[in-house]
């Protein structure tokens, strides 16, 4: 009696471990589906739904100073602000060209290193960038020309750029010959909108400006899905090799800065790219055979 309870006991036992493994392979298999890239993705805009619902109860500064990114705030104790604010976008233009820049490098890079390493290499290097980001702000924006390259301390950032812009470091060393295209459209519409809000502040013309201005980012955007060669024309792409596309992408709008305030977290930018270069770096030091194989292979 004993012997046939301990074996029922046994394949109970067994019965349940094998339904929980089933279960636990079932809940992975789901997540692996999706690119981790994808999953990001599909954070990123449910975070971004969410805040719209939030705005009409609490007010966009309210939400803002919980989970946005301000050097005073981060040094004060909001520490969680350094993560929270990667995954944050208000502007819906903002969160369209991150999405789908992030749609199209990420997961060109999750397929060359692999999704944990691509997962931790995000998630670090935009903790990184923000950190970065806080740093330069706290010590050196209090000034006017610190201000323009760093940002002042007063003010919040928000975004994933910091953190993609640590992929196009790791590209800038895996395939740096692979030719890609800067949509510099919706760049240069984001320039002029600070242009003429700073030579126009009190304008009528100011707000119909702002308009087309930011339908022709979503136009530009869209633009670059289009089959038709003409269509993806209105975004102006500029072709370049990867180790060229960081810098084309951070120097100008460092310059243009200094004259003009752009809502752009330059400072971010770079302690993204940095991180990427640096684990690009140790990417092809440690697999030097396989990473040589890969940028011949890109070369092409």
């Amino acid at each position: 009696m004993a012997r046939w309870f301990e074996t029922k006991s046994e394949d109970n036992n067994l019965r349940k471990y094998s339904k929980r493994r089933l279960g636990d392979n079932s809940i992975r298999q789901f997540f692996r589906k999706f690119s981790i890239t994808n999953w990001i993705i599909f954070v990123n805009v449910i975070v971004y739904l969410f805040i719209l619902f939030l705005i009409p109860v609490f007010g966009l500064e309210k939400i803002v100073s919980v989970v946005g990114l301000e050097a005073d705030k981060f040094f004060s104790g909001s520490y969680w602000t350094v993560f929270t604010s990667m995954f944050v976008h208000i502007e819906a233009w903002h969160i369209l060209a991150n999405m789908v820049s992030l749609f199209f490098i990420g997961n060109f890079v999750e397929k060359l290193i692999g999704r944990k390493r691509f997962f931790w290499l995000y998630i670090l290097s935009g903790l990184f960038a923000g950190l970065l980001y806080v740093f330069l702000s706290y010590y050196f924006g209090a000034s006017i020309i610190g201000a323009k390259l760093f940002g002042s301390p007063s003010i919040f950032a928000v975004g994933a750029s910091g953190a993609i812009f640590s992929l196009l470091g790791i590209l800038a060393f895996l395939t740096p010959y692979t030719k890609v295209y800067l949509i510099a459209g919706p760049v240069i519409a984001l320039i002029l909108q600070s242009v003429f809000s700073s030579i126009f502040p009190n304008s009528s013309i100011l707000p119909i400006l702002d308009t087309i201005l930011t339908v022709y980012v979503f136009i530009s955007i869209f633009s670059m899905f289009s089959f038709n060669s003409k269509m993806m024309k209105i975004a102006l792409p500029l072709k370049m090799p990867f180790w060229l596309l960081p810098i084309i992408a951070i120097v100008p709008l460092v310059l243009i800065g200094l004259f003009v305030d752009l809502p752009i977290g330059n400072s971010a930018h770079f302690g993204g790219l940095i991180a990427g270069l640096c684990y690009g770096f140790y990417l092809r030091k440690k697999y030097k055979q396989k990473t040589d194989m890969m940028r011949r292979y890109f070369s092409n």
